[in-house]
This record gives C-alpha cells, sequence and structure tokens, in this order.
C-alpha cells in the first residue's frame, strides 16, 4: 500500500553551513520537494558559541526551503554532534509479565538499563537496541510476542552535554520553529547512505563534516560504537592556510579546485599560483605542497579514528567488517577514499543518500547525507513535538524529564 504522505523537515546545524531539507514519502522512496541552505558562523564543533548568529542561519535556510517546497515549516527534526556526545553500551534484564513479551517489556527493559550510564548534566539523544535475550536464547531483533520469562537487552545509548542541547534547541524556537526530535548526525547519514546488507555484515561509517568527523559501527544491523573525532574539512583549510600563508578563503577555494589527498596524481612539474596574506601579490608555488598537507592531514585523521576504536575495545569490529564508507563534504576530497582504505586495510566507498527522487540531483551528494537522513527518521519516527516553540526554560525541562526516566525504572 501506498505510504501515506507527511511532510518532515531535516535540519543540519554544521560548523561552516545550515541546511534544511523538506521530504515526503512518494511510495517506498523518499520525494525531496525543497532545500535551504545558509552559511553558518554561529557554530564550532557542534557546540553554539554565537546564538544570534545561529538563528539567523537557521531563518534563513528554513525560510528558502519553504519557498521551493511551497510549504510553510512549523517543525523540524534537528542533527546533533560534537564532542559532548558519548555513546554507552549497557544491558537491561526485566522478568516477562504474563509469560509473553510486550511492548510494555520492551520499554520497561530500555527504562532498566538508562540509569548507569547517563549523568545528572546529560541529555538522553537515543536508547537504540542491538539485541535482545529471552530465557537465554540470543540474537534476537524483535522479542514481541515471544514466550519466555526472562527478558534481556542490549543497548547502546547516546547522551549530550544537557546544557549543549538546549542551546541548539533554544536556537532553532528562537527561530520560530518547534523541535520534533533530537537525532544522533551519524545515525541519520547512515540511514540516508548504508545498506541494509552493509549494515548486517558489519560496516563503519565515517562522516567528516566542516568541524567534526563522526564514526558509527554497524554489525548485525545495529550501531556497536558511535564517536565524534573535532576535526573536519575546516582542520584541512586551515593547514592550507597556515602552511601557504594564504587567507583562509583563498586556502579553501585551493582545496576544492586543485585539492587531492594522492601524491602520485601530481607530476613534478605542475604549479599552482596563490594570494599572499595582506596584497594581491600572486605567486607560484609546486602542486605537490598543497598536496603533502591533504595527505598527511587526511592520513592522520584516519589513523586518529583508527587508534580510538582499538583504544575503547572495539577493534574487533574490523574484523567482521565489509568495508568503510566515507561521506560528509570530506568525503569529496580526492584520494580520501584510497587513503581509508590504507589506514583501515578495508575496502571502502563514498556514501551518498539513495532511494531518493524530486530534487534528488541536488540532494544526493555526501554533503546533504544528514539532512536527508533527518528526513528519512522523521518519517520512520513519527514522534509528536518534543519542544515546542513557546516553552521558556528548556533546560528545566530537559532535567525535568531525565528524572522522570528515573521514577519510571521498575
Amino acid at each position: 500500500m501506498p505510504r501515506k504522505e507527511k511532510l518532515v523537515v531535516g535540519l543540519d546545524i554544521g560548523s561552516t553551513k545550515v541546511c534544511a531539507i523538506v521530504g515526503e514519502w512518494l511510495n517506498d522512496a523518499v520525494n525531496i520537494v525543497g532545500i535551504g541552505t545558509s552559511p553558518s558562523n554561529g557554530l564550532k564543533r557542534g557546540v553554539v558559541i554565537n546564538m544570534e548568529s545561529t538563528v539567523e542561519s537557521i531563518k534563513r535556510a528554513v525560510e528558502e526551503a519553504e519557498t521551493m517546497a511551497g510549504h510553510e515549516i512549523t517543525s523540524v527534526y534537528v542533527g546533533i554532534t560534537g564532542t559532548h556526545i558519548q555513546g554507552s553500551n549497557t544491558r537491561g534484564v526485566i522478568n516477562v509479565r504474563g509469560g509473553e513479551v510486550t511492548p510494555e517489556d520492551i520499554k520497561r527493559v530500555q527504562d532498566q538499563g538508562r540509569p548507569s550510564v547517563i549523568q545528572p548534566d546529560r541529555y538522553m539523544v537515543h536508547i537504540l537496541p542491538q539485541e535482545y535475550t529471552v530465557d537465554r536464547q540470543d540474537g534476537i531483533f524483535n522479542p514481541i510476542g515471544m514466550q519466555g520469562a526472562q527478558l534481556e537487552a542490549k543497548l547502546h545509548i547516546v547522551t549530550g552535554s544537557a546544557a549543549t542541547v538546549n542551546n541548539i534547541i533554544r536556537c532553532v524556537q528562537l527561530a520560530g520553529l518547534d523541535v520534533e526530535n533530537i537525532v544522533l548526525e551519524s545515525l541519520s547519514s547512515a540511514m540516508a547512505v548504508l545498506t541494509e546488507e552493509e549494515k548486517e555484515q558489519g560496516v563503519l561509517l565515517i562522516d567528516i563534516g566542516g568541524g567534526t568527523t563522526d564514526m558509527a559501527a554497524y554489525s548485525g544491523k545495529n550501531i556497536r560504537y558511535t564517536y565524534v573525532l573535532p576535526v573536519g574539512g575546516y582542520n584541512f583549510t586551515y593547514d592550507i592556510s597556515m602552511g601557504l600563508r594564504i587567507p583562509f578563503t583563498e586556502a579553501e577555494k585551493l582545496k576544492i579546485e586543485h585539492g587531492t589527498c594522492l601524491v602520485q596524481e601530481v607530476k613534478p612539474s605542475e604549479t599552482i599560483e596563490i594570494k599572499s596574506f595582506g596584497t594581491n601579490k600572486v605567486r607560484t608555488i609546486e602542486r605537490d605542497i598543497l598536496v603533502d598537507i591533504l595527505n598527511l592531514r587526511m592520513e592522520e585523521l584516519f589513523r586518529l579514528l583508527l587508534k580510538n576504536l582499538k583504544q575503547n575495545g572495539f577493534g574487533h569490529l574490523l574484523n567482521n567488517c565489509s568495508g568503510i564508507v566515507l561521506t560528509g563534504g570530506g568525503a569529496l576530497l580526492d584520494g580520501a577514499v584510497e587513503i581509508a582504505g590504507d589506514v583501515f586495510g578495508l575496502p571502502a566507498r563514498v556514501g551518498e543518500p539513495h532511494n531518493i527522487v524530486g530534487l534528488a540531483d541536488v540532494v544526493g551528494t555526501p554533503m546533504h547525507a544528514t539532512g536527508v537522513g533527518l528526513v528519512l527518521y522523521g518519517l520512520e519516527h513519527p514522534n509528536g513535538k518534543s519542544f515546542k516553540a513557546k516553552d521558556g526554560n528548556m533546560l528545566g525541562k530537559i532535567l525535568e524529564r531525565m528524572k522522570s526516566w528515573f521514577k519510571e525504572v521498575i
């Protein structure tokens, strides 16, 4: 049967740009009907540093998306990232009431696993089930309706700084919008670019954004590990700017027009022209200087991710991993796939949003993976408005909600 149409808006508030994407179900595909973008100067690595600037960027992006879609936007699903994000694996165990697992039992076992990883200053972004066990029978993904006396759940719980989440929510509210839900950016990107087969076999998603790089490791269909590295495309441009002593804007242009991470692709005689700080004078340098900078930074980024994975006890996930999927704007840098493959010792590819129609030629790129994924998340999880624009003390509301979690645990 055709899916019921409902417009959903994903709002990706990044360090370099704010992007609003509007979509709906069209049979079994996501029909993108509007998109709006605006430069972002109010966030740094997922943290609001200028509320006024962030609010204005949100307004501009949403207004542009409204005009293209021909619909008023009143609420959004908001992506979140940053080093304040933490992922933890935990377990919950309960006795089944009535001898048959019900949706209420699922809620109770998830509630039972929450308190051990949530501190008073943390906001719970997601509870992501990994698998269930019913009376010692493990490897179950949906136990509802099964007979048993005891239910155990392995969970991946994602939390963020309550204050940081509050500031992001408040910026969206000040732009006149309700927040339907807060969604981890690597989760939304994964929904847009990964296949079900990759998730089942095992895959490592690496989303290289402007200020951060998000990593999510999948195995057996579900997330096993998440991590946010405070390094992104901005760092590549900064390195070029400082290394060549040129303005940041000139460095960004140079990265896009002449950048590659593959030293072997550059001929010894190749040169490029650059403008120095504080002058319009043009000077010539060898292109391999630029390439060396990008090569070193890209390799360092992947080695930091690999080191983090191993240090936290998840290096074994690579043993049964089908490969690496790169997405985000940084994935477009020539040579990123090759270096990722070399560092991790696995096949690698660029991940683009799939199963989309409408403005697919516009949003079907790695840099729009998060925005498209937020739309898909909203379509598949049509929850009520979590935070309305008229709400006042959002931090107080978040803390009250967290207190209620502990009271609910049985």
